[in-house]
C-alpha cells in the first residue's frame, strides 16, 4: 500500500504534465492562450482531485494484490 504523500506526490506530476499539454490543445484550438490556458487549469484542478480520489479508493482495494 502506498502512503498518501505518495498518491498526491504523483497525482500532481502527472498533471504538470497534462496541464502542458492541455494548454497547447486548448491554444490550437480556440487560438487564444488565456482562454485555452484557462481551459487548461480548470482541467487541471479537477484532474487532480479526481485521480487522488482514484488511487486513495485503489490503495484500499485488496484485489489482484500478492502477500
Amino acid at each position: 500500500m502506498e502512503t498518501r504523500r505518495r498518491s498526491v506526490v504523483k497525482a500532481m506530476l502527472w498533471n504538470a504534465m497534462g496541464l502542458i499539454v492541455m494548454s497547447g490543445v486548448g491554444l490550437v484550438t480556440t487560438g487564444s492562450l488565456a482562454l485555452g490556458g484557462t481551459l487548461a487549469v480548470a482541467n487541471t484542478v479537477i484532474g487532480l482531485a479526481m485521480y487522488v480520489t482514484y488511487e486513495r479508493i485503489w490503495a484500499g482495494i485488496a484485489w489482484g494484490r500478492h502477500a
